[in-house]
């Protein structure tokens, strides 16, 4: 018998601290964004960089901000290789990246691959001065290719059948992060 078990291991008044740390950091190093813009990966990362967007404007008075979001679905090395259809997202991204710094915003970062889909997603706009990452979460012992984030919410040491998903009041009805664990009747 399998069951799942699962633990919320940030809560909103966590994640709020959290978000408003990300964002102070970003100003911190881009300051008006005149040369940054912000990209998240589709589809989780997309409620995130919106969330981090708000919070610029909000906190820093920060105008203009470039966001767009990116779709990986046909750069993922594992594309093709199931056999689920899988269901594209839209890429939006309506300005110009080549020499700008890109900072590339997803909820987990987990095996790497995802950012490494995105990377080369990403050169089909150009080519960026410099590329960043924002993780909420980091997964620090799952990595399978050496990608480590510029930005980290939280690092969360998730291990073998264990899942982290991120979960929105947007779409989910909540701002939390659950840790979920498979049990196998064990």
């Amino acid at each position: 018998m399998s069951v799942d078990l699962n633990r919320k291991i940030l809560d909103a008044s966590k994640l709020t601290l959290i978000l408003d740390r990300l964002a102070s950091q970003l100003f911190e190093n881009h300051n008006d964004f005149s040369n940054t813009v912000i990209i998240g990966i589709q589809p989780r990362g997309k409620i995130l960089s919106k969330k981090i967007k708000s919070l610029l404007e909000i906190n820093f008075g920060i105008k203009n901000i470039k966001l767009g979001f990116l779709d990986i679905t046909f750069f993922r090395d594992d594309f093709g290789r199931e056999k689920k259809v899988l269901n594209a997202n839209k890429t939006s991204i309506d300005f110009i990246i080549e020499n700008k710094t890109v900072v590339l915003i997803d909820d987990v970062l987990y095996t790497g691959r995802s950012v490494t889909a995105a990377l080369s997603a990403l050169q089909t706009f150009g080519r960026p001065s410099k590329v960043e990452l924002l993780s909420l979460i980091d997964r620090r012992f799952s990595r399978h290719l050496p990608i480590q984030p510029d930005y980290c919410g939280s690092q969360v040491d998730a291990i073998n059948d264990q899942r982290v998903m991120v979960k929105w009041k947007e779409t989910d009805g909540e701002d939390s992060v659950y840790l979920y664990i498979k049990n196998n009747g064990k």
